[in-house]
């Protein structure tokens, strides 16, 4: 896995073949942050990328100028190997939690300006997941929530849904609390 672009562009992360991870692809990655740019002033941005696993996203994000990150994993793998990478890179704002990410957005004080969530798959309450940020309130009024899932899940209905993105395998969905006419 590389870095595609910003200050960090084409360093690696070389993660252990034993994190229970299904890392994002880098063509989806690339994909993502081409959207992404349209809308999204980096340097004024914070960002949660729920379920960060290899935190790809998060160094992403981080390459690209965002102002403050923060990891959430439930693995102490995934949580040990972001937090070696961000010290190898010199990563000083980017910040790594162990933690159940549906008991963090319960009790989350913090607001963000873009929430990634990238969850396994089979996870039983990955259709709800919207329903979870948007009710926990973690969401800045502008802000866009981004979810990466499989294609059988549709969210077209939800009522802050604004854009599908289909990458052979990798599909995103946006929302927005606040939808543009854009």
């Amino acid at each position: 896995m590389r870095i595609i672009a910003g200050s960090l562009r084409g360093r690696r992360l070389n993660p252990p073949t034993t994190l229970p991870v299904r890392p994002t692809t880098d063509m989806a990655r690339e994909s993502l942050f081409n959207i992404l740019n349209n809308y999204v002033d980096y340097e004024e941005c914070t960002v949660m990328d729920l379920f960060a696993g290899t935190g790809a996203v998060s160094f992403e994000f981080i390459s690209r100028g965002a102002k403050e990150v923060t990891s959430i994993d439930i693995n102490n793998q995934c949580i040990d190997f972001i937090k070696q990478s961000a010290t190898r890179m010199g990563v000083n704002n980017l910040h790594a939690v162990r933690t159940d990410v549906f008991d963090l957005l319960k009790r989350a004080y913090k607001r963000f300006d873009i929430i990634f969530a990238d969850p396994p798959y089979a996870l039983e309450n990955l259709p709800q997941l919207p329903d979870i940020v948007f009710a926990s309130n973690v969401l800045n009024d502008d802000g866009i929530f981004i979810l990466e899932h499989p294609r059988e899940y549709q969210f077209e209905e939800h009522p802050h849904f604004w854009q599908h993105r289909n990458y052979g395998k990798v599909n995103f969905s946006f929302f927005a609390m606040k939808l543009s006419e854009e």
